[in-house]
This record gives C-alpha cells, sequence and structure tokens, in this order.
C-alpha cells in the first residue's frame, strides 16, 4: 500500500510540470554531463593540485615570494597527522549503483523538478508559500513527538507537541508558525535518529532515487517514517485521492526551499566531496547524541560509516 502514494507522485510531478512547462522551462539551463571516469579525473586533478603546490612552495621559497606574502618569511604550518585527521574514505560498497542514481537524480532535476520549483516559487506570493511550508512543518511534529519520545529526550518530545498544539489552534492548523514567535524552536526528528540513539552505526552510503544522499540506516528511518505517517493518517490527508496533491505539494515546497544545484561547480570530485560531507554530517551528529561517551580517536584508514 505504502508505494501507491509514492507512485501518485511521481505522476503528480509529471502532471505538475505539463502544467508549468511553458513558464517555468524557460528558467533551465541544461549542462553538459562530466564523463564517468572518476579514476582518470582523480589522478589527473591529483597530480595538478600537486604541482600547484610545488610551484607555490617554490615561489615562497625565494626573498621576492616572501616580500610578496607579507614581508620575511614564516615557517610553514605544521602539517596534520594521519592521527589528527578525520578519515577521507567513505564505507560506500554501492558506488556504481549510486552513481548511476546520482546522475538520474542530476538529470531528474534539471529536466523536471527544478522547473517546477522555480515557477512555484515565481508565481505563488511568499506568504502563501510560507504557509504551505509552515503547515507541512506542523505535520512532521507528529513524527518528532513519536521519535523523541522513543528516544528517551521527553524535554524535546513536550517541546514537538507543545508547537504542534499552538500551531494547530493559534496557527489554523499549522499556517503560521505562532510556536516560533514564542521562540520555541523547529528541530524535527525523525526514526532514523531513533536508530542512531539506540547505537546502530550509519552503514553503507546510500543514494536514494529523488530523494538524494542517505545511509542504509537513514533509508530504513525514512521508511518507517513514512508507514507511521501512513498508519496515524492525520487529518485523512495520507490515504485516498487527497494523497496526491499532499505528496506533490510536499516534493514542490521541499525543492523550492533547497538551494543545492547539481553540478554547479563542474568539478570531477562532486559525487566523492557530497559523500564525504554527508557521512560526516551523519558522524558529528551521532556524536552529538551520545555526549557522554568520550570521542572516538579517528581512524584515517577506516572508512566512514563502516
Amino acid at each position: 500500500m505504502a508505494g501507491k502514494p509514492l507512485m501518485r507522485v511521481g505522476i503528480g510531478c509529471a502532471v505538475a510540470v505539463l502544467l508549468l512547462a511553458g513558464c517555468a522551462t524557460r528558467e533551465v539551463e541544461f549542462h553538459h554531463w562530466p564523463a564517468e571516469t572518476p579514476a582518470a579525473d582523480n589522478k589527473a586533478d591529483i597530480a595538478r593540485m600537486q604541482g600547484l603546490q610545488a610551484a607555490a612552495a617554490a615561489t615562497l621559497a625565494t626573498p621576492q615570494g616572501a616580500e610578496r606574502a607579507g614581508g620575511a618569511a614564516e615557517p610553514p604550518p605544521p602539517l596534520l597527522k594521519p592521527d589528527d585527521a578525520p578519515s577521507l574514505k567513505t564505507y560506500d560498497p554501492w558506488a556504481r549503483l549510486n552513481r548511476f542514481t546520482y546522475r538520474f537524480n542530476a538529470r531528474f532535476d534539471e529536466a523536471l523538478f527544478l522547473p517546477v520549483a522555480n515557477g512555484y516559487r515565481r508565481f505563488v506570493p511568499a506568504p502563501l508559500r510560507g504557509g504551505v511550508h509552515s503547515f507541512f512543518a506542523n505535520l512532521s511534529e507528529v513524527d518528532s513527538v513519536i521519535n523523541y519520545t522513543l528516544q528517551g529526550r521527553l524535554h524535546r518530545t513536550v517541546r514537538s507537541f507543545g508547537r504542534f498544539v499552538i500551531n494547530t489552534t493559534l496557527g489554523i492548523g499549522g499556517l503560521f508558525d505562532i510556536a516560533g514567535r514564542l521562540n520555541i524552536p523547529y528541530e524535527p526528528t525523525g526514526f532514523g535518529t531513533t536508530l542512531a540513539k539506540w547505537g546502530m552505526h550509519p552503514g553503507p552510503y546510500v543514494v536514494m532515487p529523488l530523494l538524494g544522499p542517505s545511509t542504509f540506516r537513514e533509508g530504513a528511518g525514512y521508511v518507517v517514517d513514512y508507514a507511521t505517517e501512513y498508519a496515524i493518517n492525520l487529518g485523512d490527508l495520507y490515504r485516498g485521492n487527497q494523497a496526491w496533491g499532499l505528496g506533490i505539494t510536499t516534493a514542490i515546497d521541499q525543492r523550492a526551499n533547497f538551494d543545492f544545484r547539481y553540478y554547479s561547480t563542474g568539478s570531477p570530485f562532486e559525487y566523492e566531496t557530497i559523500r564525504f560531507l554527508y557521512m560526516r554530517k551523519q558522524l558529528i551528529e551521532d556524536t552529538g547524541l551520545h555526549k557522554t561517551k568520550p570521542l572516538p580517536k579517528p581512524n584515517p584508514e577506516e572508512p566512514a560509516g563502516k
């Protein structure tokens, strides 16, 4: 049953594209996709960077170079030791499939998703967009209440429940973030964070179709969160024909509030960079969930996520 709303979202996105194509597609500029040759690209760029570093070191070693650098030559800063640096490796056993999915997401985003989001931002007034965003944020408080309780963070359970009550009543069903104006911050959580709190490791890096970077743990958490929403069916929004509009509008609202652009830098290392940053973010957040445990010493030889 859970697959039907997802299928509806995909079909609905296509319908929305047809409705907005005449005005939104003018803002899209198609890229020339980088060749999928990561090993050769990495080798060439590493050699180029090593050459630039050697040239810079040679220049600073001369008196003229020292003067241009700001006067007397200063000793170079101490290099990081392997024990001080986080691992640059990532546990990515499904790298080939992940790279294919990443490129598929990029093409889908540029051809369909981003034009619709641009049209939404261009033609829907900002106050209305703000109300829609607040409405979906208020719906997510239900998941937060459940997961904060499972995590044993009861003070946050009370806060999320309070936000939900205040915004649902005074905020007219969540269209206005009254709780935010009362300095009650919005800090959503999900079952992926609950698994992390229980001690589950992130696991392999995964690029999810349409959703983007994730891990095995976060992907499992996403499925459980969706199943929870479907089971509770708050306001009868997650079943029936209304689920179409909910799924489509949620996806467009999230994309319109997310500034990421695929291949905007033109770097052949984009996949590796996104993977590294996402995994480091996950590990930092995991450390924050277990403040009573000592911070483990980084091991540069151990892939992050394994």
